[in-house]
This record gives C-alpha cells, structure tokens and sequence, in this order.
C-alpha cells in the first residue's frame, strides 16, 4: 500500500538545474543541491542564494500557484517572521509538467538541524505577532487571490480518528514513542464539542519542519505555503503545542489575544494528528533528525 506522502514526481537535482538553466539564464550555472523534500514538493538551494520548490504531486500545484500570488501581499504586512518570497514562476514544458517557484532564500535552519532551539520568551512573542497578522488579513482580499477554503477537512476529529489509531498502533509496533500511555489517553478524549463559525487566512501546515530558527535558536521565519487557505485559526494554533513550553503558550496567549478553549483542544488535536505521521514519515523515509523532533514535538503536544 503506498504511503501518503510517496511522489508522483520526484525532480532529481540534475533534473532540477536543466530545469532552471532553460528558463532563467541569468543563474547559469546553476549549482543545485536537494535541501529536503516533504508530502507535496522537493526543495531545492541554488547557488547558496535561492530555493526552488517542485511539487511532487499533482495535488501541490495549485496551491504552489496559490502562493505565487498570495506571499508578495503577506511580505509587507507580517514583518515580525520572515516568509519566502517568490521571485522566480517556473513554467510547464517538456522536461517537467508542472509550474514550480524560485524563492530568496529564508535564513536559518529548521529545529531538527538546529544546535539549539528557544521555545518560549521571544520565540513565543514572535509567533503570536505573526500570526495575530495572518489570521486578521482581508478575507475578501484572500479569495480575491484564488485561495481555497480547507477543502480537506483537517479538523474533522471523526475523519482522522482511524487514521490516528492505525497510526498509533505502528508507532506502538515499531517502538518509535516512549511514554506511549499518554498517546493513548489522549485518543480517549478527543475534542467533540462544535468549533466557533469563524475564518481566517491560515498557514495551514505548521510544524517544525516548515519554520526555521536563527543562530541564536529564536523562531525567525514560516516556510512552505503550499497549504495556506481560508479556515479556521486553530489549524495554526497547533504550533503552540508542538513548538512551545507550557510556559511560552501562556507568552504566546497574551500576545495573540482571546482563543476559544474549544480551538485549544483542535489545536492540540491537530499538533499530535501531525506529529504522529512525521514520526511515522521519519521512520519510513530514513531521516533520523525528523524521527527525533516528531518525538519531541509530539511529547509537547501531549503535555
């Protein structure tokens, strides 16, 4: 059976400078090495200056399209994290069907590659900042856009309950999760009460390895737009379980403002729904680091 995130396509870094080179001469020669690569698209450093993303499955390109014209409007008004710009519109050919992006690069690593990471005081400042910004974007101007509703039900609890399990039950098998009776408890309580009829503009897909950290530790910009649409705020929310001590979601909560306790409790559902497939993700596609920080990401979700 195949796993959610194999590619339908998966650019190669060769692939990926014939690709550059033949539309944009001015970065020959393009040096290109493959930085990561996630469920919708393959992340490429080009001449240490820009990062191209590729999608790898069909489903990535039009939210990759969707980013193209919705980043350059969230660059001048959220300041407080740094977002990756687009610069580069790659165009459908022979050698590959699909649309793809070239960025200026976002300084900074992601937490797993990261020597040390802050997850309180000005991290949590930071965030709430940002995403305060985000979620209080012009709706109207979003759709104005093209950006879509959540069309994939992500905080549908009943949805994602036996995916959850199923995935609970390999972690247990593969002894990828320690304190695994928390886990348990918590799929015992799972939120069921109605979320406020609210939306916003969101992120949504915020774990640790789509934001990065600078030198210092501190959280310093927001990667991957490819999810971004119209939902609702608690899809985001779920960064403060994942990322944040129980001391920096009381920092974050101050700053951002009133939250629902019912979008806490989806929040939290959506940190370990997450982390428990980057775990399993991890494991499957022989990344160690990510094994690592879906531990620790899920042991804060559950804390």
């Amino acid at each position: 059976m195949p796993n959610l995130w194999d590619a339908e396509i998966a650019v190669t870094s060769n692939q990926a400078k014939k690709l550059i080179e033949s539309q944009f001469p001015e970065l020959i020669p393009a040096d290109t090495k493959i930085l990561d690569y996630g469920f919708d698209n393959t992340v490429m450093a080009v001449n240490n200056k820009w990062v191209f993303r590729f999608p790898r499955r069909e489903i990535a390109v039009r939210l990759l399209q969707t980013e193209g014209v919705l980043l350059p409007l969230l660059e001048k008004s959220a300041p407080d994290l740094h977002i990756p710009v687009p610069v580069y519109y790659g165009k459908p050919s022979s050698l590959y069907k699909w649309p793809f992006l070239g960025y200026r690069f976002v300084d900074g690593k992601i937490p797993s590659r990261a020597a040390s990471v802050e997850r309180e005081g000005e991290s949590a400042i930071a965030m709430a900042r940002f995403l305060k910004k985000l979620h209080g974007t012009s709706v109207a101007e979003a759709k104005k856009r093209g950006v879509p509703y959540d069309e994939l039900s992500r905080l549908d609890v009943a949805k994602r309950y036996s995916i959850l399990e199923k995935n609970k039950e390999e972690i247990k098998d593969l002894n990828l999760f320690h304190p695994m009776e928390k886990l348990e408890r918590f799929l015992q309580n799972l939120p069921g009460k109605a979320l406020p009829e609210e939306i916003a503009l969101v992120h949504g897909d915020l774990h640790f390895k789509n934001i990065v950290v600078d030198k210092d530790g501190l959280l310093s910009g927001v990667l991957d737009w490819g999810d971004v649409h119209l939902g609702h705020r608690a899809i985001d929310l779920n960064l403060i379980y994942s990322f944040l001590t129980p001391k920096g979601r009381t920092q974050f909560l101050k700053e951002y403002g009133e939250v629902w306790e019912e979008e806490l409790d989806y929040a939290r559902f959506k940190a370990v729904y997450t982390n428990v497939v980057l775990l399993l993700y991890g494991y499957h596609e022989k990344q160690p680091h990510t094994v690592v920080e879906a531990q620790k990401s899920l042991k804060l979700a559950l804390t």
